[in-house]
């Protein structure tokens, strides 16, 4: 049977070739391969189907931000273990993995940057990190961008990306909701806008918090919304649920959002909101 791997003339070997990892992208939506070059330029949005790949925070900085440029604040916020908790592991190492593998510090970054030459203050959502689960220290990064807003006047911007509340921190994680919700009641008095940005998937307590909160609440298309995941409320309740739950255009029908808006018009749409509500 050696015959079968000698390459004769005139006839292409079937020796594997190695091809660069990230250079070819499958559609998880409609299965179409794409050049990973193209999607890129795209700014990874399927050309088949449309359908909006979830990217980095590092590119929504990029693709949002004046020269994609970001005066982070509270870098060195750090998650502690209150509960000292360990399921298949302890805690603090699943917060070391999770930097190690998103090359990040927590599960959201925040500080200030200039949109148009606008002042405002950003946080945006990772979801490479642990999902993008909200902590103490995630509520509280939450938190201070809000008060930069309120103290300095300017509007408030957040990506949201986001699997909800992270159970290691049980009750703490969960006061996070009461926490940044309050301080945008206080953002609302003193009439600065707020721009809620959902992507997907933006889910359970972030949802239920400063998510669905904005003047402005505005989503990428088809993204996963809600508080549970489609599959938990369907056993929950005993009943199939309507086509398309919980997507960006269900939520857009029922109310719950103002606009669907594709990932390449976002920051011409951030930019137009930001000249109509904010004349100062």
């Amino acid at each position: 049977m050696e015959w079968f791997r000698k390459a004769k003339p005139g006839i292409e070997s079937t020796e594997k070739k190695n091809i660069p990892e990230g250079l070819w992208t499958k559609c998880t939506s409609c299965g179409e391969i794409a050049y990973g070059k193209k999607m890129e330029q795209l700014l990874w949005v399927c050309p088949n189907c449309n359908f909006h790949f979830r990217i980095s925070s590092r590119k929504y900085i990029d693709l949002l931000l004046d020269g994609g440029e970001l005066d982070e604040h509270d870098r060195n916020l750090k998650t502690t273990d209150p509960l000292k908790f360990k399921d298949s592991k302890k805690y603090p190492d699943r917060i070391k993995a999770a930097q190690r593998k998103s090359g990040i510090m927590e599960g959201v970054i925040s500080g200030m940057a200039t949109v148009d030459g606008m002042l405002v203050s950003f946080a945006i959502m990772d979801f490479s990190f642990i999902g993008g689960s909200m902590g103490s220290v995630v509520g509280e990064k939450v938190a201070r961008a809000i008060e930069r807003a309120i103290d300095r006047e300017v509007p408030l911007i957040i990506v949201s990306c986001s699997g909800g509340a992270r159970m290691q921190e049980s009750i703490l994680s969960l006061m996070q909701m009461a926490k940044t919700a309050s301080l945008l009641a206080v953002l609302a008095e003193k009439r600065i806008p707020y721009i809620s940005i959902l992507t997907n998937p933006t889910t359970a307590g972030v949802m239920a918090s400063y998510a669905s909160l904005g003047d402005v609440v505005i989503a990428e298309p088809k993204a996963l919304l809600g508080f549970a995941g489609p599959r938990v409320i369907q056993q929950t309740i005993g009943a199939d649920l309507p086509e398309g739950f919980q997507s960006s255009e269900f939520f857009l029908e029922k109310g719950f959002l103002d606009k669907i808006v594709e990932r390449k018009d976002l920051r011409g749409t951030v930019v137009k909101l930001l000249r109509y509500m904010w004349r100062r």
